[in-house]
């Protein structure tokens, strides 16, 4: 790609809105990552004894479910991630490199 693309599209509109885009989807999604996580910790630090009460009164502990939780919940992020990109960012970036190379 020649420099001259590369300024044209640093410099176009569009550019600015994808990186608007794209960065407050990603730490967004990042921001509700960490907090389950930090949260699951600190409970785990702070609150043993909630984690580890048994559900039904049998052997599986509360903690089971909610750590199966927090890596479903990942895999949905990363889906809505994914459904985004394809959605809002992907057609602006093809957008992008049309108007650039033209």
């Amino acid at each position: 790609m020649a420099i001259s693309v590369l300024e044209r599209i640093e410099k176009h509109p569009d550019f600015k809105t994808l990186v608007v885009k794209k960065t407050r989807l990603s730490w967004s999604l990042a921001a509700v990552m960490l907090a389950l996580y930090f949260g699951f910790v600190l409970l785990v630090a702070f609150s043993p004894k909630t984690l580890g009460a048994s559900m039904f009164g049998g052997v599986m502990t509360v903690g089971i479910p909610v750590g199966i939780a927090i890596i479903v919940i990942a895999f949905v992020l990363t889906g809505i991630y994914v459904y985004r990109a394809n959605a809002d960012l992907d057609p602006l970036n093809e957008k992008l490199l049309k108007e650039s190379q033209s």
